[in-house]
Formats: structure tokens, C-alpha cells, sequence
């Protein structure tokens, strides 16, 4: 039904693009470490189209961007058991086909906008359920810190100083880094670190 966050909603033609869902249980996981699961599925989307553009990269916390466009959108729920994950849903869209976007949404690109030639939505899939099931290996290997280093190379606008506004207002800052909470960091201009949740700031584009 292309449900997002905060009530919005995935625009999709018909057949032109990819839009499912999938469940992991990592049982293994502390409901403290969750932001990780985040990390592998978006890192496992943004290596697969990579294979069509350099330009690709992850938005904190997990939208998918090429350049200053979002070609895909992921949902995550997580449910607890205790202290630990129990179940993890991971809704996704990802724009292939679709020559042309009407709904509200600001800034959409797909793959065949980027390239100007039809992509196979079934291997694009194949693909990335493959790379998320080998993140997942890792994970469960417990190798974290191979996570977390190629998802800071991944971040969208990790280099230089761009305009973000908070519930205080507009300014100009950095990053530092995402910590493995999720925490977004900034540095502004000023030398102060600011620490955020997701909601709490917004990319100006």
C-alpha cells in the first residue's frame, strides 16, 4: 500500500517499479543495537545501484539518494521480545521504470531517469535480497565494525558543510559521524556538536 513514515504514502505505477517486504528474526540482537538492522538493508540497496550510477548514496537514516533525489524509500518495524529483536519488517521502494512522478513528493528519480534505459525489476530484487542476506552473515558474526565504516562512507553529504534546520531553526553544519544508536551528529559552524534523533533535524536541499 506504499505506507511511509509519518502518514506519507510510496507513488508507484503500475509494474514499473519495486515495491515489498521481508522479515528477518535476530534473535541474536539486543533491541539496543536495532539501528544496525537499518544499516545493513540500506547499505545491501545502495550497493546494488551502484551498479548504475556513482552518484548513489544513503540519506541518514536509510533513504536511498542519487545526487540530490530520493530513488528509494525504506520502512522498518522492529518488534521486541525482552531485550532483544524478535522480529524485524522491512518495507521498501525503490523507483526503476517510472518515467514520470505526479504525487506531492519533492525530489523522486528512478533508475531509468538516471539512465534512459529499462531495468530488470526481478534480478534488481534477486540482488538485493542477495547482499542482504550476506550483511546479515556478517552481522550474525558478529563483524559490526565492517557495517558501520562502509555506512559513514555511504552517507549522503558526509563531506563539507550543508544547511540543516532543527526546532530551533535553519543553520550550516557538518558531519561527524552516525553513532550506533542513531544518533546523527553535526558539527556547525561555530565548533558545537549537535546530537539528533531522526525527525529531530532536516536536510535542507
Amino acid at each position: 500500500a506504499g505506507k511511509g513514515q509519518r502518514g506519507n504514502s510510496w507513488e508507484a505505477e503500475k509494474e514499473k517499479n519495486l515495491l515489498f517486504s521481508f522479515v528477518l528474526y535476530p534473535t541474536f540482537l539486543e533491541a539496543r543495537c536495532q539501528f544496525i538492522l537499518s544499516q545493513i538493508i540500506s547499505l545491501s540497496i545502495k550497493e546494488e545501484l551502484d551498479r548504475w550510477s556513482d552518484e548513489i548514496t544513503i540519506k541518514w537514516p536509510n533513504d536511498i539518494y542519487w545526487r540530490d533525489k530520493k530513488i528509494c524509500g525504506i520502512l522498518i518495524e522492529n518488534d521486541l521480545s525482552g531485550h532483544l529483536i524478535g522480529r524485524c519488517i522491512s518495507g521498501v521502494g525503490i523507483n526503476i521504470n517510472q518515467k514520470e512522478f505526479h504525487s506531492s513528493a519533492p525530489n523522486p528519480i528512478s533508475i531509468i531517469q538516471i539512465t534512459h534505459r529499462e531495468s530488470d525489476r526481478m534480478e534488481i530484487l534477486a540482488q538485493v535480497l542477495q547482499r542482504i542476506k550476506e550483511y546479515y552473515k556478517i552481522l550474525q558474526e558478529g563483524d559490526i565494525e565492517f557495517i558501520t565504516d562502509r555506512y559513514q562512507a555511504a552517507l549522503f553529504r558526509k563531506e563539507g558543510i550543508h544547511f540543516y534546520k532543527d526546532s530551533e531553526g535553519t543553520f550550516n553544519a557538518g558531519i561527524v559521524e552516525v553513532e550506533a544508536d542513531g544518533h546523527l551528529v553535526l558539527q556547525d559552524e561555530t565548533g558545537k556538536i549537535r546530537r539528533y534523533l531522526f525527525k529531530e533535524v532536516q536536510y535542507i536541499l
